[in-house]
């Protein structure tokens, strides 16, 4: 990004123009194997959830589906090292489900104590981020860890823990299995392993600080969506602190105010999207179906394009939703959950921007630097 230069054709200078984020709206990154993670991927998460539907247990399909984001570590790497990526972001998937179980079982939902949620899942928020960053976990950051925390421990009807932890390990040992499976194809069978590499010792403080942050925007997104939940009518917090922290992933200011204003229009779109499908009143192996396809959508151009990969997980994230709580007896309110998403996501995305922000200011105008918009 260019800065711009005085008359006297000196020294840099720092112009709003550097976190401008319009332009990358129109812009589309090339393509890197996409399509073979997208395959994996959808297999990893169709495969469980249609096994859970033939033996009439999809009350354990939230699990399943958060034990397939093991899955989409690791995108490209060689098979060893994609192992070891997968294999590590399996086994913090399993304690954090694991701790979500508990914390449901012990009354801490969004509906029975919101409070007492939002403070657990800020917790979270940063002792994910820190070990996602000492793993060198490829997404980084804790935005999955915060999304199935919330959501299992908000499930109204907590099914037995063992069968629950079997089904999302299975699943996490499914996803590893799928994660390997390219190995047979000739082309891949002398690729050159690389380990997934350690933080340096440099980069420790920017492991905290950057655990900080998530901490700070998960704690303030939950907060204000809790607080103003009973006058906006809206009664899923953790959606704000999983949008909240979003924008916190990138090198520059720019790219993390683009990736939360992203994260709104394609939440905005993705919901037309929700609204349609629900409109056909789908059966359940349809909406299965239809997971898993939005599931290859989103990683064939969620490295790409995070507007058009949005208008895929945002179905893809309600669906799932519908089809958890499709084995209670309670009706499900889809013309809620689409005004509470959107809402929700507008909070959390402008409470993250504001925590990209805040440090880009003080570097700029308290600090005089001379490339505020560049992180770490």
């Amino acid at each position: 990004m260019a800065d711009s230069t005085d008359e006297a054709g000196g020294r840099a200078r720092p112009r709003l123009a550097d976190i401008n984020p319009i332009p990358s709206f129109f812009t589309m990154a090339p393509a890197d194997r996409d399509h073979e993670v997208a395959i994996r991927c959808g297999i990893t998460v169709l495969v469980p959830l249609l096994t859970l539907l033939l033996i009439d247990r999809i009350d354990l399909a939230v699990f399943a589906s958060f034990g397939a984001f093991t899955g989409i570590y690791g995108r490209n790497l060689a098979h060893g090292a994609r192992l070891q990526m997968q294999a590590r972001a399996g086994s913090l998937m399993a304690v954090v489900l694991l701790l979500a179980t508990l914390a449901g079982r012990n009354g801490f939902s969004g509906s029975e104590q919101p409070w007492a949620l939002v403070g657990l899942t800020t917790l979270v928020a940063g002792a994910c981020a820190v070990v996602a960053a000492y793993w060198n976990l490829r997404p980084s950051g804790s935005l999955f860890h915060i999304f199935a925390f919330a959501a299992v421990s908000s499930v109204p009807f907590q099914p037995p823990l063992g069968e629950a932890m079997l089904t999302a390990v299975l699943t996490i040992g499914f996803a590893l299995l799928v994660g390997i499976s390219s190995r047979v194809l000739p082309r891949n069978r002398h690729r050159i392993e690389r380990p997934a590499g350690e933080p340096t010792t440099g980069r420790h403080r920017l492991v905290w600080s950057e655990a900080a942050w998530y901490v700070v925007a998960a704690g303030v997104a939950g907060s204000l969506a809790t607080a103003l939940g009973p006058v906006l009518g809206i009664d899923h917090n953790y959606w704000a602190m999983v949008a909240a922290v979003v924008p916190l992933v990138g090198h520059s200011t720019r790219y993390r105010v683009n990736r939360g204003l992203q994260r709104i229009l394609g939440t905005f779109l993705g919901l037309l999207v929700l609204a349609g499908v629900l409109w056909i009143h789908p059966p359940l192996w349809a909406i299965v179906l239809i997971i898993a396809v939005l599931q290859c959508t989103a990683e064939l151009y969620i490295a790409r394009q995070y507007v058009l990969a949005q208008i895929a997980v945002t179905p893809l994230a309600l669906l799932s939703t519908v089809l958890a709580m499709s084995s209670s007896t309670t009706a499900v309110d889809t013309t809620g959950l689409i005004y509470d998403r959107f809402v929700e996501t507008v909070i959390g995305a402008l409470v993250g921007m504001a925590c990209v922000l805040t440090p880009w200011a003080w570097r700029k105008w308290v600090l005089h630097s001379e490339h505020p918009s560049r992180i770490g």
